[in-house]
């Protein structure tokens, strides 16, 4: 089997699970993933042969695609704000929603300030990374309740030589008042989705990427946003911000909760696609 043919081969076995866009995006991934060559360097050697081993490869990267299993987790990297940073089933894969969330506080303070930053619910450390990599004189931190994540997090903090402090602790613990100094920003994408929409997401976010990290009981879908804005009461300096990324569906709610607890300059934003994704809250 030849480069080209696999490539062809791949996105024409996909096409039941994608459409011909992004299965042509997820051929190209892992084409380059199993060759090492980029997309320039496929064209040139599209007559080469590939090997045993990599044709091996190829069959296992087809069986997982078409389970569904995101094409992340075959080749183990994801990108955000530029960054490549390894992923697996124990984080969310990283969205583009939340990188316009990253920009959003990048944009606030545009000096590259001396601040610290807390991250709630870091997985991958994606945020903390970029806002790490944007602001390096930053005092960073982030925690998350799953050690496996905070695993993931740390291993690319090192390989994107970014110094995080990251915290294995739950946020929805009382302990977590006593193990945290006061920050000038704290900022998250915590759980949002209510248990009653797990039927109709996809496959490949329901069944691969951790409950843990996507979804809220139904009863109690602000339940994150209301016991971090409670920490943020507490732990925020007199006029720092707090910044979470939001289901769609939320929007006027949070806002009017971190009202409620006494924010201010409280802001909802859209994201590209026009969704209500993000609200900001400053504290007295």
């Amino acid at each position: 089997m030849t480069i080209q043919s696999a490539f062809a081969s791949l996105v024409t076995a996909i096409r039941p699970v994608y459409d011909a866009r992004e299965a042509a995006n997820i051929a190209h991934l892992v084409m380059e993933h199993i060759t090492g060559l980029g997309k320039l360097d496929r064209v040139v050697h599209k007559d080469a042969d590939l090997s045993p081993a990599q044709e091996t490869q190829y069959q296992q990267a087809l069986n997982d695609l078409l389970e569904h299993r995101p094409v992340q987790h075959i080749t183990g990297k994801s990108w955000f704000y530029g960054l490549e940073l390894v992923v697996n089933d124990q984080v969310l894969i990283p969205r583009p929603e939340t990188e316009e969330l990253v920009e959003w506080i990048l944009l606030d303070h545009p000096s590259k300030p001396a601040l610290r930053l807390l991250d709630i619910g870091t997985g991958s450390g994606s945020i903390p990374i970029a806002l790490k990599n944007q602001w390096p004189v930053a005092d960073v931190w982030a925690m998350d309740v799953s050690a496996g994540a905070i695993a993931i997090a740390t291993r690319n903090a090192g390989i994107q030589h970014t110094p995080i402090r990251f915290l294995h602790h739950d946020v929805l613990s009382a302990d977590t008042y006593k193990v945290l100094p006061t920050f000038n920003i704290i900022v998250s994408n915590p759980p949002y989705i209510p248990e009653q929409e797990k039927r109709g997401m996809q496959k490949q976010v329901e069944a691969f990427e951790p409950s843990i990290a996507l979804f809220v009981p139904d009863k109690d879908p602000l339940l994150f946003y209301r016991t971090i804005a409670m920490l943020a009461k507490e732990k925020l300096e007199p006029k720092g911000r707090l910044y979470f990324e939001i289901h769609e569906s939320y929007g006027a709610a949070v806002t009017e909760m971190l009202k409620k607890k006494g924010f201010t300059d409280v802001q909802l934003k859209q994201d590209m696609f026009g969704k209500d994704r993000m609200v900001r809250g400053t504290r007295p």
